[in-house]
């Protein structure tokens, strides 16, 4: 017999066998979590490696796109870009304020997104709503809108 026919036949043997010893389908792939992706996301963010970050966050809302955790995590991660998409993040903002309207992170970051965008007046839309929802102005997502608004009326 050609070794090519004998190899063959031994592929075939195998794989038959392979067959024979688990019923009904090949190994299963296991494909992470939302929460071990979002975990890994905000890993990638914590290093500023913001390509990462989109890749695990993107997979993350294709599963899940009703989550407002991973729209929030989206948008900042687009905002804090080089080459920031700001378009882009703000869109993932509203989907998480659409979706949970008292989230905290979600106000804080499309008030700061609105400021990259020149729109202090929405920006301080936002910082309303945070003083609504936090009962306040001690709440850090507050305090932290509060100065960036500050900071850009002083620049501007």
């Amino acid at each position: 017999m050609k070794p090519i026919i004998l190899a063959a036949l031994m592929a075939g043997f195998v794989t038959c066998s392979y067959a024979a010893d688990t019923p009904g389908s090949a190994p299963a792939v296991s494909t992470p979590s939302a929460a071990e992706r979002l975990a890994s996301a905000r890993k990638a963010i914590g290093a500023k490696n913001w390509d990462a970050a989109l890749t695990e966050l993107n997979a993350a809302v294709r599963d899940h796109p009703r989550n407002a955790d991973i729209h929030n995590l989206l948008g900042y991660s687009y905002r804090k870009r080089a080459n920031p998409d700001v378009p882009r993040a703000i869109q993932h903002y509203q989907t998480a304020i659409r979706l949970d309207p008292r989230h905290k992170g979600a106000h804080e970051y499309i008030g700061e997104a609105y400021l990259m965008d020149r729109k202090p007046a929405e920006a301080e839309k936002h910082l309303a709503e945070l003083e609504k929802i936090c009962g306040g102005k001690s709440c850090e997502e507050y305090q932290d809108l509060a100065k960036a608004i500050a900071e850009y009326k002083t620049r501007n």
